[in-house]
Formats: structure tokens, C-alpha cells, sequence
């Protein structure tokens, strides 16, 4: 398999998996318990990796979120807990979700899609993508299922981190980007209507475009990986995706 077709293939996997925790019952109990609700959560944990960051570094770093949404998100939440705790007590949360879900994967199958994600991550330079960059200096776990979902973590955060490069490079706003990916997610990150851009065909062919530099910045990344690697993380992806459909608890 060639990285061009396993940067496609793991795309929506990666996407899916890496943020299926962001919501979550449990999660949401989690922000409870530290005076927050999930969204807040969401905003002080993932931006709080970033250490306790001024506004215009988180909005950047998060890239497709309205300034309103980001406001909520990160400054009104920065009140309210510390970031940097946050991001710790998030990633415990991620964690909590992965032990709720992923129960029914072979532990085989988890660790060996964790080593070759840690490979990928280790040879990303640092300094390109903050989020990515972020995540990247917490201790891989020694739990094959916690390691694994880090890693799942990781490669969203160093796509999301690609497709930001993609955006700025064909030149269309983070606005744009985000309403021709999906009008809903336009909405949930804080867009009105009066920020729905004209939509013409030039704009499409970027948009394309911008995925198509993605695919294949990606798919440099993952250049490092041996062809069994290769196998490992697309199966990995695989059966982290189908394991959101039906959680399974992983056993004590």
C-alpha cells in the first residue's frame, strides 16, 4: 500500500476516532466535576496543551472557529480553570473514553497501530503544528489501549495541522474552508449566516485542491513507515472507527 492511498484511507478513520471522546458522557461528567461544561472542557483542553497561550495564539492554532466561538471556547473558559491542568484532566478523559469503547479490538491490533503512530510522531519536525506539537509532549502511555488512542490524537492533530498549511497555501479564508466542508460544522464553530461565503467555482477548486495537499502532506509523514506498519495503522484506524459504533468496555 503506497502512503498516498493510506493517507486517504485513514482521513475520515483518524478524524472520526481521534475526536469521538470531545463529547462524551463521560466526558462531560469529567468537566462537571471541574466546574465546566463539556464545551468549555473541550476549549481549555485541547487549546490548554498549548501551556496557558494569549488568545491569538489558540485562535490560530485552532484556525476554523468564529472569533465569538473562540471567545466562549478558550478566553471566558480561562476564568474559569487553569489551561494546563485542563489539558491533562482532557487527555485523562480521552483516555477514560478509549477504556469504555475499544474493548472488544486485540490488544495486538492496538499496539502495533501505537508504534507505528509514535514512529510518524517522532518524525514530524516540531514547530510547524501547535496542536500536534502540544499533544506530542505528553508521555506515551504504557497501556496499549491508552497508547493507541493517543496516537489516534496525534495523527488528527498533525492532518488538521496539514490541511491549516493547505488553506493559507491556495489562499482561501479558514471561513470558507470550513463552510464547503460542511455547512453544520460552519455553524457549530460559532459562523452566522452572514458569514456564509459566495460559493463560485474557483472556490470549489481550491477547496479541492487544499484537500488534495493534505492527502499528500500527509502522506509525506508517513513515508517512515514499513509496509507491515503501513497495515498496522490502517487496520488500527479500522477497527477504532467500527469500535465507536458498539463500545465495548475494555476488560479490568
Amino acid at each position: 500500500m503506497n502512503v498516498s492511498e493510506l493517507s486517504e484511507r485513514t482521513a475520515d478513520p483518524i478524524q472520526l476516532v481521534g475526536m469521538s471522546f470531545y463529547f462524551a458522557p463521560s466526558t462531560a461528567e469529567r468537566a462537571k466535576a471541574l466546574g465546566l461544561n463539556v464545551f468549555q472542557f473541550y476549549g481549555l483542553g485541547r487549546g490548554g496543551v498549548l501551556g496557558d497561550a494569549d488568545y491569538d495564539t489558540v485562535f490560530d492554532a485552532f484556525t476554523f472557529f468564529s472569533h465569538p466561538a473562540m471567545g466562549m471556547l478558550w478566553s471566558a473558559s480561562r476564568e474559569l480553570a487553569d489551561p494546563q491542568p485542563s489539558a491533562q484532566a482532557y487527555l485523562e478523559a480521552a483516555y477514560a473514553y478509549a477504556d469504555d469503547t475499544f474493548g472488544a479490538i486485540e490488544l495486538g491490533v492496538l499496539d502495533a497501530f501505537a508504534h507505528a503512530a509514535r514512529k510518524v510522531v517522532a518524525a514530524v519536525p516540531v514547530g510547524h503544528h501547535a496542536l500536534f506539537d502540544g499533544y506530542a509532549k505528553f508521555a506515551v502511555p504504557t497501556n496499549p489501549v491508552h497508547a493507541a488512542y493517543l496516537g489516534a490524537i496525534l495523527l488528527r492533530e498533525l492532518r488538521g495541522g496539514v490541511h491549516i498549511d493547505a488553506v493559507h497555501e491556495v489562499e482561501i479564508t479558514p471561513e470558507e474552508a470550513a463552510y464547503l466542508h460542511d455547512p453544520s460544522i460552519f455553524k457549530l464553530h460559532g459562523y452566522s449566516d452572514e458569514d456564509v461565503p459566495e460559493v463560485t467555482p474557483e472556490l470549489e477548486a481550491k477547496k479541492v485542491r487544499a484537500e488534495e495537499l493534505t492527502t499528500s502532506g500527509v502522506a509525506a509523514y508517513l513515508e517512515v513507515l514499513s509496509e507491515s506498519e503501513r497495515e498496522a495503522l490502517l487496520a488500527g484506524a479500522l477497527a477504532m472507527q467500527e469500535a465507536t459504533k458498539s463500545p465495548v468496555p475494555v476488560s479490568s
